[in-house]
């Protein structure tokens, strides 16, 4: 009897597995190249490719540095509360797994006012998108910011 409940115990678990009810969704690494200028890409200078993003919680980001004299770091005010803050050092390549849903905007520190910005729209990214768009710029990465909320509104 012991064995044949054992034997229906991993037949069932058998079972459960290979029908994907007991396996988890994979999280994804999806890249964003930080360039100087690349002609081939875009005619702008100091620009993220791409600069819009849609992941799902707890997927990942690796921003390249493509070129060197870059940085990624969020802007703040726009990101979810209760999310981390980052600042990668220059010229390397970092990585961040996003663990809370809503929008984070992003900036390339030393080219912020020329432009170099973007947006990563995270699971149910609405969560704070509205307090994302009151954020005030500068320079170019006004500009920017505002094309890339067009794109986000064409999403909805």
């Amino acid at each position: 009897m012991k064995s044949t409940l054992s034997r229906r115990s991993l037949g069932l678990g058998l079972a459960l597995l290979l029908s994907g009810i007991a396996a988890p969704a994979m999280a994804e690494t999806h890249i964003v190249k930080m360039y100087t200028f690349d002609a081939a890409v875009s005619d702008q200078a100091d620009f993220f490719d791409p600069p819009l993003i849609q992941v799902a919680v707890g997927d990942t980001v690796k921003f390249e540095a493509t070129q060197s004299g870059h940085n990624t770091a969020s802007k703040k005010g726009m990101i979810p509360e209760g999310a981390e803050s980052w600042n990668s050092p220059m010229d390397v390549d970092f990585e961040i797994t996003f663990t809370a849903d809503g929008t984070y905007g992003y900036i390339c520190s030393p080219h912020y006012s020329v432009g170099m910005v973007g947006l990563v729209l995270v699971g149910d990214y609405k969560t704070n998108l509205d307090q994302a768009r009151k954020v005030k710029h500068r320079g170019k990465a006004k500009k920017v910011f505002r094309a890339l909320f067009k794109e986000v509104d064409a999403i909805e």
